[in-house]
């Protein structure tokens, strides 16, 4: 919840700072035209992006452990690598950095919007570099996608190869 909280805050100000009105400014209208209108109009117009912020050339995120293909059994040890980028904690907007998030028996999220936090999307706004998860019995897809300080996709996205482990 807190996450969600500071990714909206952080959202508003580069919006306001970008020159974007908020719900709460006035409207100027044409003659015989409402506000309400007017808002509805600009509402249906195409989103503004999200910010987006460079990944370093060569960088590339990818498991340790657990190796793809392996059968693991409860708790699974998972350890996230990195190269050509540091991992810092989420907020943190320091150059050709950002923190993980695990996905697990999904596919990748809108890369243009933040990650997602749920049972499927995993994040490690710590700054962690390694975990242990509880899965249930059976074939799963574990993949890694690396966030800025605002939990949204580098350009180009950071991601890993999508590995399979069978949980005994």
């Amino acid at each position: 919840m807190t996450t969600r909280i500071l990714v909206l805050s952080a959202t508003i100000l580069v919006l306001t700072a970008c020159g974007q009105k908020s719900a709460e400014e006035s409207v100027t209208t044409e003659p015989g035209t409402s506000a309400e209108t007017t808002r509805a109009s600009e509402a249906a117009a195409e989103p503004a992006a999200m910010p987006r912020t460079a990944s370093a050339d060569g960088a590339r995120v990818f498991f340790i452990m657990p190796a793809d293909g392996t059968s693991v059994t409860n708790p699974i040890k998972v350890e996230f690598g990195i190269a050509g980028m540091d991992v810092v904690k989420a907020g943190d907007d320091q150059p050709n950095s950002g923190h993980h998030h695990l996905l697990i028996d999904t596919g990748l999220p809108d890369l243009g919007s933040p990650i997602p936090a749920d049972e499927h999307h995993v994040h490690f706004g710590d700054g962690s570099t390694m975990t242990e998860i509880t899965l249930p019995p059976g074939e799963h897809t574990l993949q890694m996608l690396l966030g800025d300080h605002l939990h949204i996709p580098h350009t180009p996205p950071l991601v890993s190869e999508p590995i399979t482990i069978t949980v005994e």
